[in-house]
């Protein structure tokens, strides 16, 4: 297997020693697939003892849900079929098809459809996977677990910031676990579909409407953790990262993109808000097929900063599949060293 498949979404990134981990000389598995809106993600890792997270195999299958929903969130014929074809094969690629038992889960995407339970059942009866679903609040959770871990045992308070489709995930705290976890149904396809309807431009009194519920909702969260002095913000998301990419092509932020200052954001918003949706994918670091939702990604991403008065987030690579990865393993976070995958 070419070494770019198997390091796919890995290579490059913190992965960590076990040596204090329970296990003694086992070489321990663990398999996550990820079943999103936009692909479906085999994950497959290993633990050697007193060596680092190595992956074994990786396996991507592009998915389109978003096309596949009506107005009312629920997937259509195709849209569940093609989870069928996407869980199957991705599956059937893994050539360890004895190794560890995956941990296959939806997110919001699935979670969130009134057509929940058929689609589960239906995935379940033809591919033999069961897809399980975590509460938003779990997913907050877990990032936070997969941060920590990333963000190495030196670290001390941390603020997690995770904006995925349908939902924001926001959890802080000191330990191995968060001491505050908020899931909100403010989701970058969400706020898309809601409100940014149609290939078009947007007004600016669109953008101020948007910008306006978005504050009030965070606002109205009881214990919003706020970004206090010597606290790390670690934004985990696919849309904080690409939204760094283009601050950083711009020349408005570090080379390689691993962090977003404020005022960057602010510049990227108003640059994604003059085009329209087909052309913020030919921006850089904006992929195509997350280009149309990119921009509520941005309003939210900022407004997020400004509620939780981040000045800077750092860009952290791991997430909710990480965190299910690591616990998995029962890899803790009090005795991992931080090192580095080798090439």
């Amino acid at each position: 297997m070419p070494p770019s498949e198997l390091l796919e979404d890995w290579e490059k990134q913190p992965v960590w020693s076990n040596a204090g981990a329970e296990g003694g000389n086992e070489v321990r598995q663990a398999g996550v697939l990820d079943v999103g809106c936009h692909s479906a993600l085999l994950t497959v890792v290993r633990r050697r003892p007193g060596a680092v997270l190595e992956p074994v195999f990786s396996r991507k299958v592009r998915l389109r849900l978003h096309e596949t929903l009506d107005h009312k969130g629920r997937l259509d014929q195709a849209g569940v079929e093609s989870v069928e074809r996407a869980v199957a094969e991705a599956v059937a690629a893994n050539p360890r098809r004895r190794g560890p038992e995956v941990f296959a889960f939806a997110t919001s995407v699935i979670r969130d459809a009134p057509n929940r339970d058929a689609i589960i059942a239906r995935v379940a009866r033809t591919t033999g996977t069961r897809l399980r679903v975590l509460t938003g609040e779990e997913e907050a959770r877990l990032a936070y677990v997969a941060a920590r871990q990333w963000a190495g045992p030196a670290a001390g308070p941390l603020l997690v910031l995770d904006i995925g489709g349908g939902t924001l995930e926001i959890a802080s705290g000191t330990g191995d676990q968060p001491h505050t976890v908020h899931s909100l149904p403010l989701g970058a396809r969400r706020i898309t579909r809601d409100w940014l309807p149609g290939n078009t431009a947007p007004s600016p009194r669109r953008l101020a409407e948007i910008r306006k519920h978005l504050r009030r909702s965070l606002d109205a969260v009881p214990g919003l953790p706020l970004a206090e002095p010597g606290m790390r913000v670690l934004a985990c998301s696919k849309t904080f990262e690409q939204l760094a990419r283009l601050a950083a092509a711009r020349g408005a932020a570090p080379r390689g993109g691993r962090q977003l200052a404020l005022p960057h954001l602010r510049t990227s918003v108003a640059l994604l808000a003059s085009a329209k949706p087909s052309r913020r994918g030919k921006l850089p670091g904006i992929s195509r097929h997350r280009a149309e939702q990119s921009l509520a990604g941005a309003l939210i991403a900022q407004t997020l900063m400004e509620a939780c008065g981040a000045k800077t987030v750092e860009i952290c690579p791991w997430s909710t599949r990480e965190g299910l990865l690591l616990e998995h393993l029962g890899v803790p976070s009090t005795t991992a060293d931080r090192s580095r995958l080798a090439d």
